[in-house]
């Protein structure tokens, strides 16, 4: 009789419940228990998809967004179930999506076909150590349960930011300044009049905005940037498909300078045919994750430095419907964009002074609130998980370079000190930005999860 295996999963947002759902659909015979470990009431949702919020809308059409890579009308389907609006075309609701993926993992759970157990363990993970005896993982859980696991999957997601704390507030941030607009109620205290200061353009900026405009906000809103750019606008739903020149034109390619060069010779060869700049982006999709992999390190962060804000400008878009209250809010005056880096945040009387610079510039701004729009935290070195802190410390978990994830194997199993690939701890979603720099969308992420699945299948 086979032996019984143990496998846990340490995250069940989007990546971390699609794994599970992966395991539980393969096809064989696997008696194994699969540990669903996460502190929210239910599995699914995760921070992405669990804010009450209609406004909060996806940034992939419907018709693009299954779950499931081999079923890319899995979810348009599933709306139709439920007689909701299923428009391919159309921009979701992210809280319709995580009703959907919360139904795929709940009907998972108990007894799959394939003979696995699937537990749901509403609470976090603390701790992770190695028993080297047989070479098995001790996953302790809030309560003190362990988990004695053959396999660890850190499926973890974002990590909310730190706040600014080189911007003279430390941890000491006072009630009107918002270190994470994704806390439940961080935006139920700004009064409709009151003026708003956003650190950052970025999606996350988007998404303050819509939610204030939701609630009918009639206060000055201002947003700080280095560069000013809001994300571009999504294309037409019917486009033409630009032919893939990965393989020709880019795969030998080893610096930042001849890929940008490349692609915009493109783009303006596909404009004169009279292709969308949209269309020559997308068409780079499958191959994003070989041209970030094939270039050395310090062109790795030559990208960083110099094109990382302008790509994200061109490639995360925004809905339509985002893009028009973004520019009736800036038609009217009520929102205003300022060019620089915040340097210094004080309290300022009932405000919040906050002090820019741009290049020698200095500018000094005030608002009521001020709200860090800057993304999560994405530096493992920092991270204050107790998990996370427990495999640094053990030197199972390494950083990377570059401070955008976790070293892994180009599986996804985590690298030791020495470099070499652990037998028992793996990871997917953001956290494997080192190898891939696109690893945040559910395109991207769903094919993690299916091919994750099979490999610890493999491997048991």
């Amino acid at each position: 009789m086979p032996q019984r295996r143990t496998i846990t999963i340490i995250g069940a947002g989007f990546s971390g419940s699609m794994l599970a759902v992966q395991l539980a659909h393969a096809s064989g015979n696997y008696p194994y228990d699969v540990h669903l470990v996460d502190p929210r009431p239910a599995p699914g949702q995760g921070l992405a998809y669990s804010a009450p919020r209609l406004e909060y809308l996806l940034n992939v059409r419907a018709g693009r967004i299954s779950a499931f890579p081999d079923k890319p009308r899995h979810f348009v389907e599933w709306l139709r179930e439920k007689g909701l609006p299923a428009d391919e075309a159309e921009f979701c609701p992210r809280q319709t999506y995580g009703q959907y993926i919360q139904e795929c993992v709940g009907q998972i759970l108990g007894h799959a076909e394939n003979g696995m157990q699937i537990q749901w363990h509403s609470q976090a993970a603390v701790a992770a150590t190695i028993h080297k005896t047989d070479n098995t993982a001790l996953v302790e859980l809030t309560d003190g349960h362990v988990l004695r696991s053959d396999r660890v999957v850190l499926a973890l997601g974002n990590f909310p930011p730190l706040g600014l704390a080189g911007a003279g507030l430390g941890g000491n941030f006072p009630p009107n300044y918002h270190p994470n607009p994704w806390t439940p109620g961080a935006l139920a205290g700004i009064a409709p009049h009151d003026s708003v200061l956003l650190i950052g353009t970025g999606l996350t900026s988007v998404d303050v905005l819509m939610a204030l405009h939701a609630d009918g906000h009639q206060g000055p809103i201002m947003a700080v940037s280095r560069h000013g750019w809001w994300p571009t606008v999504h294309g037409p739903a019917q486009h033409a498909q630009y032919p893939s020149f990965y393989a020709s034109d880019l795969a030998h390619l080893t610096n930042v300078g001849d890929v940008v060069r490349v692609v915009r010779q493109h783009i303006r060869a596909a404009q004169a045919a009279g292709y969308d700049w949209r269309d020559v982006l997308d068409s780079l999709r499958p191959d994003l994750g070989r041209i970030w992999s094939g270039w050395p390190l310090l062109e790795q962060e030559r990208f960083l430095r110099h094109v990382a804000s302008m790509w994200s400008v061109v490639r995360h878009r925004s809905p339509e419907q985002n893009v028009a209250v973004l520019e009736q809010l800036r038609s009217r005056g009520q929102l205003q964009t300022h060019l620089g880096r915040v340097r210094q945040i004080a309290p300022q009387g009932a405000d919040l002074g906050v002090e820019v610079t741009h290049g020698s510039h200095r500018t000094h701004l005030a608002a009521r609130h001020v709200i860090a729009c800057t993304g999560p935290l994405l530096d493992y070195s920092r991270v204050q998980d107790p998990l996370v802190k427990s495999l640094r410390e053990a030197r199972y978990l390494l950083p990377d370079p570059l401070r955008l994830g976790i070293q892994t194997d180009e599986h996804g199993a985590l690298l030791n000190a020495d470099g070499l690939a652990s037998s028992l701890f793996f990871t997917l979603g953001p956290s494997r930005r080192p190898a891939y720099f696109e690893s945040t969308a559910v395109p991207e992420l769903r094919e993690q999860a299916a091919a994750l699945a099979q490999h610890i299948l493999s491997q048991l």
